[in-house]
């Protein structure tokens, strides 16, 4: 029988990570790293898990070896190239209880004699141990700062001098506004979300701060873990302050080069929080291409928002005017008000 692993050990173990469960399951949402190597598809686990309920586990198994009979050549295969791409390291195989299709296709690489190693618990282990992460207690610090002030770049820029950073929107693929799903990718599930902070969060155990960007509880439709997000709620804010030219340069940096269309339909889904006549100078400034005056329509309501949205915090305002990312950086740590977690990269 291949050896079973707790969450934190199979995480840490090398070689391929194989999660051998459904597609549908599988995009819902998965070990961040894993590859998808379905033992049934979606239509197949539906039925022999129909045949299990109503005429038992015995006609059940006899339906799935009917069904991958015919592919066990094709699955082996798979499993020798995954084994030969992990050098000889153990193929770390999972589905959703640690059950059967796990230990079947375990079985079919001990036969091939590869080594492999199994999560104990399976995918929902995991996810346990993904929200329980989440209720650890973390020494976060939030990097505020009205729209435009550059709070993500900053950030990035951090991250890149050694400071122990999560970048929310960027695992979000949003920028946290109605305009922030646009240029980026599909947005993953609330639970693949999740999985993607946790594996963010956990390696950073030790560090004396945690930089996350202030947000509200949705990244677009993502939500941020509740563990989190209370500990979010009480963390001390370092305020970014940029002139407003400055804030509207940014802005035209990133939306000019958006669809029109989607700018204009983005700015209607906000119409009632803008009020009329916001929002008609907004889409006629959209409309002839003037981005500049579109977004000085949309800060002034987005300010509110995040002036509510930081009430109760400590907040620290630092100005860095005139500042690209990288100094700005460099200005935060030298004086001492962000610390690095590790050497900087390069």
């Amino acid at each position: 029988m291949a050896p079973c692993l707790a969450v934190d050990a199979f995480l840490a173990a090398g070689g391929a990570l194989l999660d051998v469960r459904t597609p549908a399951e599988f995009r819902q949402g998965h070990i961040p790293g894993a590859a998808n190597l379905p033992l049934f598809s979606d239509g197949e686990r539906v039925e022999v898990g129909t045949l299990y309920k109503q005429q038992g586990r015995q006609a059940a198994v006899r339906r799935g070896l009917a069904l991958v009979g015919p592919r066990m050549e094709a699955l082996a295969t798979e499993l020798v190239a995954w084994s030969e791409r992990s050098a000889g390291a153990p193929l770390r195989l999972h589905c959703w209880r640690g059950g059967m299709r796990s230990a079947s296709v375990a079985w079919l690489a001990q036969q091939l004699e590869l080594p492999v190693l199994l999560l104990e618990g399976g995918y929902k282990s995991y996810r346990r141990w993904v929200l329980e992460l989440f209720e650890r207690p973390w020494p976060l610090r939030l990097l505020g700062g009205r729209t435009g002030s550059g709070k993500t770049e900053l950030l990035l820029a951090l991250r890149e001098r050694g400071t122990a950073v999560v970048d929310l929107e960027g695992l979000a693929h949003h920028r946290g506004s109605s305009f922030g799903g646009l240029g980026l990718p599909e947005q993953p599930s609330v639970e693949h979300y999740e999985n993607e902070l946790a594996a963010a969060l956990a390696p950073l155990a030790g560090a004396d701060q945690i930089w996350l960007e202030a947000e509200s509880a949705m990244v677009g439709r993502c939500r941020i873990p509740a563990g989190l997000w209370r500990q979010m709620k009480a963390a001390p804010v370092l305020a970014v302050e940029r002139p407003l030219q400055e804030r509207v340069a940014h802005l035209v940096a990133i939306y000019g080069a958006q669809d029109p269309l989607a700018l204009a339909e983005a700015t209607r889904r906000i119409a009632r929080r803008l009020g009329p006549q916001r929002t008609a100078l907004a889409l006629e400034a959209i409309e002839r291409g003037d981005w500049a005056t579109a977004c000085r329509q949309m800060l002034d309501y987005y300010d509110r928002c995040y002036d509510h949205d930081l009430d109760g915090h400590a907040i620290t305002p630092v100005h860095l005017g005139g500042l690209a990312a990288p100094e700005a950086a460099r200005e935060l740590i030298s004086r001492g008000l962000v610390t690095l977690h590790q050497p900087p990269r390069g």
